[in-house]
């Protein structure tokens, strides 16, 4: 039941659409990255490059909601994210993609959570843990978007772009409001 039975970390951070992947690209919404994730003994991701910007977010989800691997939309480290689709309800968003990831299930039981892998293998640990492991993840990701130029999103208003803009805009709500310490006291 050891915080260390569950490791994620960014080894990269880039944008995919662009001149070159390595600069800045104020047109690209989505931030791509090499992870390195461990479950128990198990190395699940080595250098894996992935969408950490939907694996962020669907790691804050997880800290409130289960993940069940196979029944989830989504995986865990996604390959891609073509599409942020705003609820119309409230702030959250749906990030449609291909089927290709890495996944593992995220469990909630009482104070703890279980990670399960694809080969089922799997671990507890303390919910506060795992709420620390991801918020370092999400938080890098976090900054390295503060440290890059502000993001060009279609103009709100302009009937073909009010989809593209109500994404970003709400996934960042949905981050926000899912990182707010305050939501987990």
């Amino acid at each position: 039941m050891d915080k260390y039975q569950f490791v994620i970390n960014i080894l990269d951070l880039y944008w995919t659409h662009g001149e070159n992947d390595e600069e800045d690209n104020p047109e690209d919404l989505c931030l791509h990255g090499d992870v390195y994730v461990r479950i128990g003994e198990e190395i699940v991701a080595d250098n894996y490059s992935c969408t950490v910007s939907s694996t962020g977010l669907y790691l804050l989800k997880s800290l409130k909601e289960n993940h069940v691997l196979g029944e989830s939309q989504n995986q865990m480290l996604p390959c891609c994210g073509f599409f942020i689709i705003p609820n119309d309800v409230d702030d959250t968003v749906e990030i449609s993609g291909c089927p290709t990831g890495v996944d593992w299930s995220v469990l909630h039981t009482n104070d703890y959570v279980k990670l399960i892998t694809e080969k089922g293998n799997e671990v507890d640990i303390e919910l506060n843990s795992y709420r620390e492991i991801v918020f370092s993840f999400v938080d890098k990701i976090e900054d390295f978007y503060r440290k890059c130029q502000e993001k060009n999103i279609p103009q709100k208003h302009i009937p073909t772009n009010d989809f593209e803009y109500n994404g970003y805009i709400k996934f960042w709500r949905e981050w926000s409001n899912r990182r707010n310490k305050q939501n987990y006291r």
